[in-house]
């Protein structure tokens, strides 16, 4: 694609600021649109396994990422009462893939981001709703728009798929939060804590901050007040061992959000004339997948990289479709089938023991890269 040419961004998350930096590092004239009044760090924290730091080094923000994150040695799982089930060693998959996985706030990554984009002379225009119409203006005034804009309501996506594509409830809700535990009490382990059909989530990022995430089975109330739901996490919960009774005691009450689990099937393509989508617009995982943000950072490095290289937009768009679909699928049937073991009825608790070695995981995600 000619360095020339324009790039609509709908969508200032994850995917659309490192699509910005790629691209407009590579020469590209770029617009991101949000619909919001600025950056948005909605989501307690992300961790970057080591496919999404190779695509930060190349964005030349690695090390920044790893002095404001953590970098904890292993997953451990454990029964509510704290008996250990089983562990996962990080640093085995850090040492094959030669990246470091990195656990940091969302707040920080967003900001690391914007700050990199700002650097560039990039802009976001904020308070920039898009709707399906202004979708048919901008392919008039630009050679690509990018849907960058998320899971729930995506309006590009629906500009491809106007009636045939909804995001699908998996039955269980995330509370989300962070917490500021006093040194040691996490020994820079994730900890993943399940009982039946529940689920808690701790992750370490430094200074004794971490994030963390409660989850059980649910039917979906989006009338039912949210501080219910909270109440409810502290009755199912407060009874756990140490370290959850700890983070749900010191929660940050600001940095609280109800979630409820949504994810989308595989689509037969994500592109039509000059409009395409990435990241979770197109194929957004579970959180149990552990991969959201680090597939919509590749989404970003291959896209910017196939511009760059090829001239052709609709022979960028397929290819990219095709360079992209089976590894994010894989991303989503992992969550899917994690999710499905923790809050199905009945649940198949499966320790992490029992996952993928250390070896396959870093084949997976390392690969294409």
């Amino acid at each position: 694609m000619n360095r020339s040419r324009r790039i609509a961004i709908v969508g200032a998350g994850v995917a659309g600021l490192a699509l910005a930096i790629l691209a407009t590092r590579r020469g590209f004239q770029v617009s991101v649109y949000e619909r919001g009044s600025e950056i948005s760090s909605m989501g307690a924290g992300v961790t970057l396994w080591s496919n999404a730091m190779y695509v930060l080094h190349q964005m030349g923000l690695g090390e920044e990422i790893e002095r404001v994150g953590g970098t904890p040695h292993f997953i451990r799982q454990f029964d509510p009462q704290g008996a250990p089930l089983g562990e996962f060693d990080i640093d085995a998959v850090n040492a094959l893939s030669g990246f470091t996985s990195v656990t940091v706030l969302r707040r920080d990554l967003m900001r690391i981001l914007a700050g990199q984009l700002e650097a560039l002379g990039g802009q976001v225009h904020f308070g920039c709703p898009v709707t399906r119409e202004k979708v048919e203006v901008l392919q008039q005034g630009f050679d690509l728009v990018v849907g960058a804009d998320g899971r729930m309501n995506s309006v590009v996506r629906q500009t491809l798929y106007p009636d045939s594509v909804r995001p699908c409830y998996q039955g269980f809700i995330n509370i989300i939060g962070i917490s500021l535990l006093n040194e040691g009490i996490l020994d820079n382990v994730i900890h993943d804590v399940r009982g039946p059909g529940e689920r808690f989530g701790i992750v370490p990022v430094k200074s004794g901050v971490c994030y963390w995430a409660a989850a059980w089975r649910t039917e979906m109330d989006q009338a039912r007040p949210v501080s219910n739901w909270y109440d409810e996490m502290h009755q199912r919960f407060s009874g756990w061992f140490t370290p959850v009774k700890r983070v749900l005691k010191s929660s940050a009450a600001s940095s609280l959000n109800r979630i409820f689990v949504h994810d989308l099937d595989p689509l037969p393509y994500w592109h039509q004339g000059k409009v395409v989508i990435l990241g979770d617009a197109a194929h957004a995982p579970l959180p149990t997948s552990g991969q959201g943000a680090c597939q919509a950072l590749e989404d970003a490095w291959h896209l910017a990289r196939l511009l760059d290289e090829r001239a052709d937009l609709e022979e960028v768009l397929s290819d990219f479709y095709r360079l992209r679909i089976a590894k994010v699928s894989a991303a989503q049937s992992i969550g899917r089938q994690l999710a499905q073991g923790i809050f199905a009825e009945p649940p198949e608790p499966q320790p992490v023991a029992s996952a993928m070695s250390a070896e396959q995981l870093s084949r997976l995600w390392m690969q294409g890269l």
